[in-house]
């Protein structure tokens, strides 16, 4: 039954790493527990802003902690996830307005489900944090579309469009409800049980959220752990 199952929100930024993490576990649960999940592209500079918080990269012991977890967990969550050569212009000088305004556009058009914003998202983390590639110019953004297999003569229109007060309003409002939820930083995943919205924040907290919404945990590759018994 449609109506029984839990809908889930998954609140992201591809600037941020951990957020990536989140992502491929939701979308890999998203078969496996009983769930709805909705994909809530966001922009983690405001989430900072609203909330007063500061980037762990700006400490540097957390920086340097930050830097082996990640590679740590790249492994545990089978993710390619590599930080680029300059991690500081990556994600604080250039930012991801740009490439979140572009993943809402992508979002605001696509009918279907979120397939397409699923696997733009994807290539946009693979640019940033794996590729050492650039996410904020408009040849980037075209060609992570390419790789996730919009059409490309789609794609165009969709730039215009990330740039129009629409979308720019539609990634304020959805990075405003996350805030609403209590957020200071990302992923931010939100579960509605039993007419409550439950905040879990960042990519260590499955364990809990699945005790939450009773469903079992399963490691990070449901579909592998069965197959290595």
């Amino acid at each position: 039954k449609m109506s029984s199952r839990k809908v889930v929100e998954l609140f992201y930024d591809v600037v941020s790493p951990y957020s990536w993490l989140g992502f491929e576990i939701m979308c890999r649960y998203r078969n496996v527990w009983n769930i709805d999940l909705r994909l809530r592209p966001a922009f983690l500079g405001g989430i900072m802003q609203g909330s007063g918080n500061k980037p762990p990269g700006l400490v540097p012991n957390k920086f340097l902690y930050m830097t082996k977890d990640l590679n740590r967990l790249a492994q545990y969550f089978d993710v390619p996830l590599q930080a680029p050569s300059d991690p500081f212009e990556a994600m604080f000088q250039k930012g991801s307005l740009s490439a979140m305004r572009f993943v809402a556009a992508v979002q605001e058009r696509e009918k279907d489900g979120d397939k397409q914003v699923e696997q733009l998202s994807r290539e946009l983390w693979r640019r940033i944090w794996s590729q050492d590639k650039d996410i904020t110019e408009s040849a980037s953004l075209s060609e992570a579309a390419v790789k996730a297999g919009l059409p490309a003569s789609e794609i165009e229109e969709l730039l215009k469009l990330s740039t129009s007060k629409q979308i720019k309003d539609k990634l304020k409002s959805t990075t405003q409800e996350a805030l609403d939820h209590g957020a200071f930083g990302f992923p931010l995943v939100v579960c509605h049980v039993n007419g409550k919205a439950e905040m879990f924040f960042g990519s260590d907290r499955f364990e809990l959220m699945a005790h939450c919404i009773g469903e079992n945990w399963m490691g990070p590759q449901p579909g592998k752990s069965s197959a290595k018994l």
